[in-house]
C-alpha cells in the first residue's frame, strides 16, 4: 500500500480528489489512480471554463496504456480553470498528481456539497 492520501482534501470513491482553496475547488486524480493506471498518455477535459457541471458528472476522460477512465466532479459548479498544462503534458499527472497534475477548478453551487466526499482515511480503506 502507498502512502496516506492527503487530508487537505475530499474523494469520491473513483479516485477524484477534490481540494477546497480560495472559493473555488480544485479536482483532480488521487496517486492510487495514478499507480492503477500507470503511464498516462492523454487527458481529455470535454468541460470548459464557463460551462456547469453536476455533482456526479463526468467532466472528461483521462487514458493510459492501460485503460481509459470517466473523470467526475463530487461537487457541482462552474468550470473556473482546465489546466491545459497537463492536457498539453498528461505526464505531469504521473509526476505530481495532488499538485502540477490538477485537472479542473470549479466554482461550487453549494460549498457543503464537499462535506458528503470520502475524507482521506476514509478513501484510503476502500482499497487498501
Amino acid at each position: 500500500m502507498g502512502a496516506a492520501s492527503p487530508t487537505d482534501r475530499r474523494y469520491l470513491a473513483s479516485h477524484e480528489w477534490h481540494k477546497p482553496e480560495g472559493g473555488l475547488v480544485t479536482v483532480g486524480v488521487s496517486q492510487f489512480a495514478v499507480d492503477e493506471l500507470t503511464d498516462i498518455t492523454f487527458l481529455d477535459i470535454k468541460k470548459k471554463v464557463g460551462s456547469t457541471v453536476k455533482a456526479g458528472e463526468s467532466f472528461g476522460e483521462i487514458e493510459s496504456v492501460k485503460a481509459t477512465s470517466e473523470l467526475y466532479s463530487g461537487v457541482a459548479g462552474e468550470v473556473a480553470a482546465v489546466n491545459e498544462a497537463a492536457i498539453k503534458n498528461p505526464a505531469v499527472i504521473n509526476q505530481d498528481p495532488y499538485g502540477q497534475g490538477w485537472l479542473i477548478k470549479l466554482k461550487p453551487a453549494d460549498a457543503s456539497q464537499i462535506e458528503k466526499l470520502l475524507s482521506g482515511a476514509d478513501y484510503d480503506k476502500g482499497h487498501s
